[in-house]
């Protein structure tokens, strides 16, 4: 069996060092380009959401090189993104491919068939050994999204363009390499030593703005433009709502943030008393805390037709009114070209300066 798995932000990093580790044989689909969104496009149905056009164009490519089996989580709750790996199996199948769909259903839903499946996907290792390697990959793809908080706040005072760009590419090199929890600690501190060594200009005040949205359109950079690299390189100081091991992770607690869910849920309950599904009521709860932590505004990231996010912006109006912050609401689908994103962006950053100016001149400053 040759395992394939769709991309989405530095997951490819860390399930090829977890199949590694347990000698799994997979193929690694080229990083999203515009080829695997046309193929998705092509095949998909057209209202369905953009992640899944997108994960399906990487599946093609990961099955055209030699795939016979995918791997592909489920979920819960009212939210499509459950319905993904059956849509895709068909859908493929359909298209004449011949593999074998493995969905890897949250634990909690059954503990049994989470396990069995596990054991399917590393047959030559026990299940003991197969926890052993998640434990420690797990410490690695923790490292890595605390490297790329750094960079999210860092860039906005680097002093030549890029740098902090250069030196995060290197301390994921490193990080890659690192094999042993002993390596990832070092790797780790490496990595991060690397981003406090690029030259600052710390004097700077920049602007600050949270990102918030729909996981996949958060953490996939093809899709998202590369919108933190472009805000950082405009001196924009930057905060994510969801980082990879908050999507993976099995506990209430944000790994990076260090927010709990239910600070989040309690945050959002004025505005959205109810799980939708999604990052739906998490959007909204970070929308508050950033509000409250002083940001001058916030970007929400949602593909075309994704309910749960559709939910939280239909709260915004009431948030920004009550508690004085703007926020900016980007639709990402095939249609969405770089340019029309970015005249948005370039809008929203003058907007958030010229606030700024009138509060400053407002106390006399």
């Amino acid at each position: 069996m040759k395992i394939t798995f769709p991309h989405m932000g530095t997951l490819d990093i860390i399930l090829s060092d977890l199949f590694t580790r347990l000698d799994v044989d997979f193929v690694l689909p080229p990083k999203t380009t515009t080829k695997a969104i046309n193929l998705g496009v092509k095949y998909a149905p057209e209202f369905a959401c953009f992640p899944l056009k997108v994960t399906i164009g990487n599946l093609i490519e990961g099955l055209e090189a030699g795939a016979d089996a995918v791997v592909m989580v489920g979920g819960i709750g009212p939210c499509r993104f459950g319905f993904y790996a059956e849509i895709q199996n068909k859908i493929l199948h359909d298209m004449g491919y011949d593999f074998e769909m493995i969905t890897l259903e949250p634990p909690m839903a059954d503990i049994k068939d989470f396990a069995r499946k596990c054991k399917k996907i590393a047959s030559k290792k026990t299940l003991w050994q197969i926890l052993q390697a998640v434990r420690i990959v797990w410490k690695k793809a923790v490292a890595i999204d605390e490297v790329e908080r750094e960079v999210l706040k860092r860039r906005a005072f680097e002093k030549n363009s890029r740098d902090t760009t250069v030196a995060h590419k290197k301390g994921l090199a490193v990080l890659k390499e690192a094999i042993t929890p002993y390596e990832i600690k070092e790797a780790r501190e490496k990595a991060l030593s690397l981003i406090n060594e690029v030259e600052k200009d710390l004097r700077r005040c920049p602007l600050k703005i949270g990102i918030v949205g729909e996981f996949y359109a958060l953490l996939e950079p093809y899709v998202n433009f590369d919108i933190e690299e472009y805000l950082g390189q405009k001196g924009i100081y930057l905060e994510r709502a969801v980082y990879l091991t908050d999507w993976m992770g099995p506990s209430k607690k944000n790994s990076v943030m260090g927010i709990d869910s239910d600070e989040l849920a309690k945050a959002a309950k004025p505005y959205l008393s109810h799980f939708v599904g999604g990052e739906g009521q998490t959007t909204v709860g970070h929308i508050v805390k950033f509000a409250e932590e002083g940001f001058d505004g916030v970007i929400q990231l949602l593909p075309f037709t994704c309910m749960p996010e559709i939910i939280a912006k239909s709260v915004l109006p009431k948030i920004c009114k009550e508690l004085d912050i703007p926020v900016l609401t980007l639709i990402i689908d095939e249609q969405t070209g770089r340019a029309g994103v970015i005249t948005r962006l370039e809008a929203f950053i003058d907007l958030l300066w010229n606030r700024r100016k009138k509060k400053l001149s407002a106390v006399g400053c």
